[in-house]
């Protein structure tokens, strides 16, 4: 049974909501601190950094091959972008106090040996891969050794990748494993979500499924919970005053309090009850139809067709019964109006 800081997480419960900071600190620890404590007042089950370095990720180097083409980071040299955005390995373990003493659990994305060696020291209670990352299976492999819940990100991922990283945790003896189906794209289009995507994962992975999610609203998110979701991460920020890399498509405090409550109800909503009828129902069953007498007739009277019809509301007998009813001798007078019922009939 898969959980995070003993939080269960699968479908009988409402989805995990990750909140994921990434770059969105500004480079401000104070500002990375109330954005953990944004989150926990929003009602995010965790709050996710990212520990790399420019060093760790890439080469410093103007090469063409370093230089971002197109999207929102378009012109950028890899490592400027990462030293930007990146979070110093020596705010970690604040940060990590921090959330701990406003309980709100927090882990990290680790992109090397050294960040996953810290990550261990700060007693982190899961490891989340990149989607970039995902095909880095020397990675995955020492992550996994550590007998911690590995959250794997799928963008850009086909369906054998995917499946080696999972046979990479495997091999570490470790199962504890939660896909994340997620489109690599920054910000992703919601006509490009493929929600079902999440199904084909669970099925054929045998893993619980959640999404990361990219698109600047939260109609993909709880569309995924009705598809089996059971965590979904949103980038996250304090507010719009102050842009980063990743502000582009992060949802604010007000988005992600109103993406908790939409996530419970959607939970609610889609739990099945074997056909169990709610309560709210009850009232309105006597607007369903029944059949009624349309006719004055006195007792003695054998039905036909035409002295009785199936109309709202719900009094009489079910219309199920009309044809039965046809050729019986009534034991009274009826009115038109009256409920036909079985103790009328001879």
């Amino acid at each position: 049974m898969l959980s995070i800081n003993k939080k269960i997480i699968d479908n009988k419960q409402k989805p995990y909501l990750i909140a994921e900071i990434s770059a969105n600190h500004g480079g401000n620890i104070d500002r990375a601190k109330d954005t953990i404590l944004a989150a926990k007042n929003s009602g995010a089950d965790a709050v996710k950094i990212q520990t790399y370095t420019p060093d760790t990720m890439t080469i410093e180097s103007d090469k063409s091959d370093f230089i971002i083409k197109d999207g929102i980071w378009s012109g950028y040299n890899l490592y400027d972008l990462y030293k930007e955005a990146h979070t110093p390995f020596e705010w970690h373990k604040e940060l990590f106090d921090f959330a701990k003493s406003i309980d709100i659990t927090i882990f990290s994305t680790p992109f090397d040996e050294s960040a996953i060696d810290l990550l261990c020291k700060l007693e982190t209670p899961a490891f989340k891969i990149a989607s970039f990352e995902l095909i880095d299976l020397p990675l995955i492999k020492y992550a996994a050794s550590k007998n911690k819940p590995m959250l794997m990100s799928t963008g850009m991922a086909n369906h054998s990748e995917i499946a080696e990283a999972i046979e990479t945790c495997y091999h570490q003896d470790n199962r504890n494993i939660l896909l994340f189906h997620c489109i690599s794209s920054y910000p992703a289009e919601l006509t490009q979500s493929n929600l079902g995507d999440i199904q084909y994962l669970s099925k054929h992975f045998n893993v619980e499924v959640g999404l990361s999610d990219h698109t600047i609203s939260n109609m993909a998110a709880i569309l995924s919970i009705a598809l089996g979701a059971v965590a979904i991460e949103k980038h996250f920020k304090l507010d719009d005053l102050e842009s980063g890399p990743d502000s582009s498509f992060s949802i604010t405090p007000d988005q992600l309090k109103k993406l908790c409550e939409d996530c419970s109800i959607a939970c609610q909503a889609i739990q099945s009850k074997n056909l169990l009828r709610p309560i709210s129902e009850k009232g309105n069953k006597i607007f369903r139809r029944s059949i009624y007498f349309i006719k004055n007739l006195k007792k003695g009277h054998k039905i036909n067709e035409t002295d009785i019809r199936r109309i709202r509301p719900g009094y009489g007998l079910k219309p199920k019964y009309f044809y039965d009813i046809i050729g019986k001798e009534l034991s009274c007078d009826v009115e038109r109006g009256d409920p036909v019922s079985f103790d009328l009939l001879v």
